[in-house]
Protein backbone atom coordinates (compact mmCIF):
# COMPACT_ATOMS: atom_id res chain seq x y z
CA UNK A 1 0.00 0.00 0.00
CA UNK A 2 1.39 3.21 -0.85
CA UNK A 3 2.00 6.00 1.70
CA UNK A 4 0.18 9.40 1.66
CA UNK A 5 2.19 12.02 -0.34
CA UNK A 6 3.79 15.22 0.84
CA UNK A 7 2.29 17.19 -1.26
CA UNK A 8 -1.62 15.75 -0.18
CA UNK A 9 0.04 15.50 3.68
CA UNK A 10 0.60 19.35 3.51
CA UNK A 11 -2.87 20.16 3.18
CA UNK A 12 -3.68 19.14 6.60
CA UNK A 13 -0.77 20.94 7.71
CA UNK A 14 1.31 23.97 8.21
CA UNK A 15 4.36 25.45 8.25
CA UNK A 16 5.79 26.83 11.36
CA UNK A 17 6.16 30.64 10.83
CA UNK A 18 8.18 32.31 12.95
CA UNK A 19 7.18 35.76 14.64
CA UNK A 20 8.33 39.03 13.03
CA UNK A 21 10.29 39.76 10.20
CA UNK A 22 13.91 38.68 9.48
CA UNK A 23 15.77 42.08 8.33
CA UNK A 24 17.28 41.82 5.10
CA UNK A 25 17.66 45.17 3.94
CA UNK A 26 20.37 46.42 5.70
CA UNK A 27 22.87 49.11 4.86
CA UNK A 28 25.60 49.16 7.90
CA UNK A 29 26.13 53.00 9.42
CA UNK A 30 28.08 52.67 12.64
CA UNK A 31 27.89 56.98 12.30
CA UNK A 32 24.75 57.39 13.07
CA UNK A 33 25.35 56.31 16.20
CA UNK A 34 27.23 58.94 17.60
CA UNK A 35 25.56 61.67 15.60
CA UNK A 36 23.90 64.11 17.77
CA UNK A 37 20.73 65.76 17.67
CA UNK A 38 19.80 68.97 18.41
CA UNK A 39 15.91 70.42 19.21
CA UNK A 40 15.11 72.95 17.47
CA UNK A 41 11.87 75.86 17.83
CA UNK A 42 11.03 76.95 14.27
CA UNK A 43 11.27 75.15 10.84
CA UNK A 44 15.13 76.67 10.85
CA UNK A 45 18.53 77.00 12.55
CA UNK A 46 20.08 80.35 11.91
CA UNK A 47 23.65 80.64 12.59
CA UNK A 48 26.65 83.37 12.29
CA UNK A 49 30.09 82.32 10.82
CA UNK A 50 33.06 83.90 11.03
CA UNK A 51 34.18 85.64 7.80
CA UNK A 52 37.08 88.42 8.37
CA UNK A 53 38.24 89.27 12.05
CA UNK A 54 38.55 92.84 12.95
CA UNK A 55 41.68 94.29 12.54
CA UNK A 56 44.23 95.52 14.76
CA UNK A 57 47.87 96.84 15.17
CA UNK A 58 50.52 96.86 17.04
CA UNK A 59 51.51 100.29 18.99
CA UNK A 60 53.41 102.35 21.18
CA UNK A 61 53.24 105.97 22.79
CA UNK A 62 51.46 108.39 20.77
CA UNK A 63 50.84 105.84 17.89
CA UNK A 64 47.82 106.33 15.18
CA UNK A 65 45.46 103.77 15.53
CA UNK A 66 44.18 102.58 12.03
CA UNK A 67 42.77 99.14 13.11
CA UNK A 68 39.37 100.01 12.62
CA UNK A 69 37.81 97.61 10.47
CA UNK A 70 34.97 95.55 12.23
CA UNK A 71 34.46 91.91 11.97
CA UNK A 72 31.91 90.56 9.09
CA UNK A 73 30.02 87.31 8.96
CA UNK A 74 28.23 84.75 7.11
CA UNK A 75 24.89 83.87 8.26
CA UNK A 76 23.75 80.14 7.58
CA UNK A 77 20.47 78.52 7.53
CA UNK A 78 19.87 74.63 8.51
CA UNK A 79 16.29 73.90 7.49
CA UNK A 80 14.17 70.71 8.68
CA UNK A 81 12.62 68.65 6.41
CA UNK A 82 9.98 65.62 6.70
CA UNK A 83 10.52 62.75 5.94
CA UNK A 84 7.03 60.93 6.14
CA UNK A 85 4.92 57.70 4.76
CA UNK A 86 1.64 56.13 5.41
CA UNK A 87 0.91 52.91 6.69
CA UNK A 88 -2.33 51.24 5.65
CA UNK A 89 -3.59 48.28 6.97
CA UNK A 90 -6.71 46.01 5.84
CA UNK A 91 -9.24 45.82 8.50
CA UNK A 92 -10.20 42.81 7.32
CA UNK A 93 -6.32 41.60 7.13
CA UNK A 94 -5.57 43.09 10.48
CA UNK A 95 -8.52 41.10 12.30
CA UNK A 96 -7.81 37.59 10.55
CA UNK A 97 -4.23 37.48 9.96
CA UNK A 98 -2.37 39.01 13.08
CA UNK A 99 -1.59 35.89 15.07
CA UNK A 100 1.82 35.73 14.81
CA UNK A 101 2.83 38.70 13.31
CA UNK A 102 0.37 41.67 13.90
CA UNK A 103 0.04 43.31 10.59
CA UNK A 104 -0.34 46.98 11.75
CA UNK A 105 3.23 46.72 13.96
CA UNK A 106 5.18 45.07 10.93
CA UNK A 107 3.73 48.05 8.67
CA UNK A 108 4.55 50.96 11.17
CA UNK A 109 7.86 49.00 11.67
CA UNK A 110 8.86 48.97 8.28
CA UNK A 111 7.83 52.70 7.50
CA UNK A 112 9.97 53.81 10.46
CA UNK A 113 12.90 52.06 8.72
CA UNK A 114 12.51 53.71 6.00
CA UNK A 115 12.10 57.17 7.47
CA UNK A 116 15.51 56.47 9.14
CA UNK A 117 17.44 54.73 6.11
CA UNK A 118 16.22 58.03 4.08
CA UNK A 119 17.63 60.08 6.83
CA UNK A 120 20.85 58.69 6.72
CA UNK A 121 21.54 58.28 3.07
CA UNK A 122 20.33 61.82 2.89
CA UNK A 123 22.71 62.76 5.67
CA UNK A 124 25.84 62.00 2.99
CA UNK A 125 24.53 62.14 -0.42
CA UNK A 126 21.38 64.80 -0.10
CA UNK A 127 21.83 68.05 -2.26
CA UNK A 128 19.27 69.95 -0.74
CA UNK A 129 16.94 70.43 -3.59
CA UNK A 130 13.58 69.29 -3.43
CA UNK A 131 12.99 69.46 0.43
CA UNK A 132 15.84 66.91 0.94
CA UNK A 133 18.44 67.23 3.69
CA UNK A 134 21.99 68.64 2.65
CA UNK A 135 24.87 66.05 3.19
CA UNK A 136 28.39 65.59 3.73
CA UNK A 137 29.40 65.48 0.49
CA UNK A 138 27.87 68.55 -0.33
CA UNK A 139 28.53 70.68 2.63
CA UNK A 140 32.39 70.31 2.41
CA UNK A 141 34.27 73.43 1.16
CA UNK A 142 37.45 73.42 -0.73
CA UNK A 143 39.93 74.39 2.08
CA UNK A 144 39.13 71.34 3.89
CA UNK A 145 40.06 69.11 1.16
CA UNK A 146 43.02 66.59 1.67
CA UNK A 147 45.02 63.98 -0.93
CA UNK A 148 43.91 66.23 -3.99
CA UNK A 149 44.53 64.14 -7.06
CA UNK A 150 43.70 64.81 -10.55
CA UNK A 151 42.15 61.17 -11.16
CA UNK A 152 42.37 59.24 -8.21
CA UNK A 153 44.53 58.48 -5.39
CA UNK A 154 45.01 55.29 -2.62
CA UNK A 155 44.34 55.32 0.55
CA UNK A 156 47.31 56.35 2.91
CA UNK A 157 48.09 57.21 6.37
CA UNK A 158 49.82 60.58 4.89
CA UNK A 159 46.38 61.58 3.41
CA UNK A 160 44.27 60.32 6.84
CA UNK A 161 47.19 63.16 9.08
CA UNK A 162 46.64 65.33 6.61
CA UNK A 163 42.70 65.18 7.34
CA UNK A 164 43.01 65.29 10.62
CA UNK A 165 45.24 68.66 10.25
CA UNK A 166 42.84 70.22 8.67
CA UNK A 167 39.97 69.55 12.03
CA UNK A 168 40.73 72.46 13.76
CA UNK A 169 37.37 73.71 15.49
CA UNK A 170 37.91 71.99 18.29
CA UNK A 171 41.45 73.27 18.96
CA UNK A 172 42.63 70.21 16.56
CA UNK A 173 40.15 67.17 18.40
CA UNK A 174 39.26 64.55 16.15
CA UNK A 175 35.97 62.54 16.85
CA UNK A 176 36.01 60.57 13.43
CA UNK A 177 36.89 59.40 10.56
CA UNK A 178 33.66 58.06 8.16
CA UNK A 179 34.71 55.78 5.00
CA UNK A 180 32.86 53.12 3.11
CA UNK A 181 33.67 49.22 4.31
CA UNK A 182 35.75 48.79 1.26
CA UNK A 183 38.43 51.63 2.21
CA UNK A 184 38.33 50.23 6.05
CA UNK A 185 39.85 47.19 4.34
CA UNK A 186 42.38 49.03 2.09
CA UNK A 187 42.95 50.77 5.87
CA UNK A 188 43.60 46.78 7.14
CA UNK A 189 46.05 46.56 4.76
CA UNK A 190 48.16 49.48 5.34
CA UNK A 191 48.63 48.55 8.61
CA UNK A 192 49.14 44.53 8.04
CA UNK A 193 52.18 46.30 5.64
CA UNK A 194 53.39 47.65 8.36
CA UNK A 195 55.05 44.05 10.03
CA UNK A 196 54.88 44.53 13.54
CA UNK A 197 51.29 46.92 13.56
CA UNK A 198 48.09 45.34 15.24
CA UNK A 199 44.72 45.96 13.16
CA UNK A 200 43.15 45.53 16.35
CA UNK A 201 43.45 48.87 17.88
CA UNK A 202 39.72 49.73 17.98
CA UNK A 203 38.02 52.27 19.91
CA UNK A 204 34.43 51.57 22.25
CA UNK A 205 31.57 53.20 21.79
CA UNK A 206 29.04 54.77 24.54
CA UNK A 207 27.45 51.39 23.61
CA UNK A 208 29.90 49.55 24.41
CA UNK A 209 30.66 47.92 20.68
CA UNK A 210 33.77 48.61 19.34
CA UNK A 211 35.20 50.54 15.66
CA UNK A 212 38.54 50.74 14.53
CA UNK A 213 40.57 53.46 15.44
CA UNK A 214 44.09 55.53 13.77
CA UNK A 215 45.62 57.82 16.46
CA UNK A 216 42.69 57.07 18.62
CA UNK A 217 40.14 58.52 16.38
CA UNK A 218 37.39 55.99 15.67
CA UNK A 219 37.04 54.85 12.10
CA UNK A 220 33.28 54.82 11.10
CA UNK A 221 31.79 52.22 8.26
CA UNK A 222 29.00 54.14 6.61
CA UNK A 223 28.09 52.42 3.61
CA UNK A 224 25.97 55.14 2.13
CA UNK A 225 29.25 56.46 1.31
CA UNK A 226 29.04 55.98 -2.71
CA UNK A 227 31.91 53.81 -4.11
CA UNK A 228 30.98 54.90 -8.04
CA UNK A 229 32.20 58.25 -8.01
CA UNK A 230 34.72 59.23 -10.84
CA UNK A 231 36.71 62.50 -11.26
CA UNK A 232 39.40 62.54 -14.48
CA UNK A 233 40.09 59.21 -15.80
CA UNK A 234 39.33 57.82 -12.44
CA UNK A 235 35.96 55.78 -11.88
CA UNK A 236 34.89 53.61 -9.10
CA UNK A 237 36.12 56.08 -6.77
CA UNK A 238 34.89 57.07 -2.71
CA UNK A 239 35.56 59.77 -0.35
CA UNK A 240 36.73 59.44 3.18
CA UNK A 241 36.07 62.18 5.79
CA UNK A 242 37.36 62.91 9.20
CA UNK A 243 35.47 66.19 11.30
CA UNK A 244 34.39 66.86 14.85
CA UNK A 245 30.95 66.50 16.46
CA UNK A 246 29.16 69.48 18.12
CA UNK A 247 29.21 69.24 22.26
CA UNK A 248 26.23 71.29 22.48
CA UNK A 249 27.39 74.50 22.43
CA UNK A 250 26.03 75.20 18.49
CA UNK A 251 29.58 76.52 17.57
CA UNK A 252 31.60 73.38 15.97
CA UNK A 253 31.16 70.38 14.01
CA UNK A 254 28.15 68.43 12.85
CA UNK A 255 24.84 67.71 14.53
CA UNK A 256 21.50 66.30 13.62
CA UNK A 257 18.20 68.48 14.09
CA UNK A 258 14.74 67.62 14.89
CA UNK A 259 11.66 69.45 15.61
CA UNK A 260 12.40 70.23 19.74
CA UNK A 261 8.17 69.47 20.52
CA UNK A 262 8.03 66.18 18.37
CA UNK A 263 11.36 64.97 18.13
CA UNK A 264 12.31 61.75 16.51
CA UNK A 265 10.44 59.51 14.35
CA UNK A 266 6.99 59.99 15.56
CA UNK A 267 4.08 57.83 15.20
CA UNK A 268 0.36 59.51 14.24
CA UNK A 269 -3.17 57.61 13.83
CA UNK A 270 -4.88 59.30 11.01
CA UNK A 271 -8.17 57.08 11.35
CA UNK A 272 -10.01 55.12 8.79
CA UNK A 273 -9.14 55.96 4.86
CA UNK A 274 -12.83 57.10 3.91
CA UNK A 275 -13.67 55.10 0.92
CA UNK A 276 -11.86 51.68 1.95
CA UNK A 277 -11.98 49.52 4.70
CA UNK A 278 -8.17 50.51 5.66
CA UNK A 279 -6.34 52.14 8.92
CA UNK A 280 -3.99 54.55 8.13
CA UNK A 281 -1.12 55.33 10.38
CA UNK A 282 1.18 57.98 9.89
CA UNK A 283 5.13 57.96 10.33
CA UNK A 284 7.21 60.86 10.15
CA UNK A 285 10.42 62.78 11.38
CA UNK A 286 11.11 66.57 11.16
CA UNK A 287 14.64 66.23 10.72
CA UNK A 288 17.64 68.57 9.75
CA UNK A 289 21.73 68.35 9.39
CA UNK A 290 23.96 71.75 10.67
CA UNK A 291 27.38 71.33 10.05
CA UNK A 292 28.33 74.63 12.35
CA UNK A 293 31.90 75.06 11.44
CA UNK A 294 33.35 74.94 8.21
CA UNK A 295 36.58 73.51 10.02
CA UNK A 296 35.17 71.03 11.67
CA UNK A 297 34.30 68.68 8.23
CA UNK A 298 37.82 67.57 5.80
CA UNK A 299 36.92 65.56 3.00
CA UNK A 300 39.64 63.03 0.61
CA UNK A 301 37.79 62.52 -2.40
CA UNK A 302 39.04 60.46 -5.42
CA UNK A 303 40.20 57.24 -3.01
CA UNK A 304 40.87 54.56 -5.23
CA UNK A 305 41.22 51.41 -3.08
Amino acid sequence: MASVTLAESAKLAQDELVAGVIENIITVNRFFEVLPFDGIDGNALAYNRENVLGDVQYGGVDTAITAKNPATFTQVVSNLTTIVGDAEVNGLLQATRSGISDQTAVQIGSKAKSVGRQYQDGMVNGDGTSNALMGLLNLTVASQQAGISANGVPLSFVIMDELMDLVTDKDGEVDYFMMHSRTIRSYNVLLRALGGASINEVVTLPSGTTVPGYRGVPIFRNDWLPINQTKGSGTALTTIFAGTLDDGSRTMGLAGLTAANASGINVVDVGEDPDADNHIWRVKWYSGLSLFSERGLAFADAITN
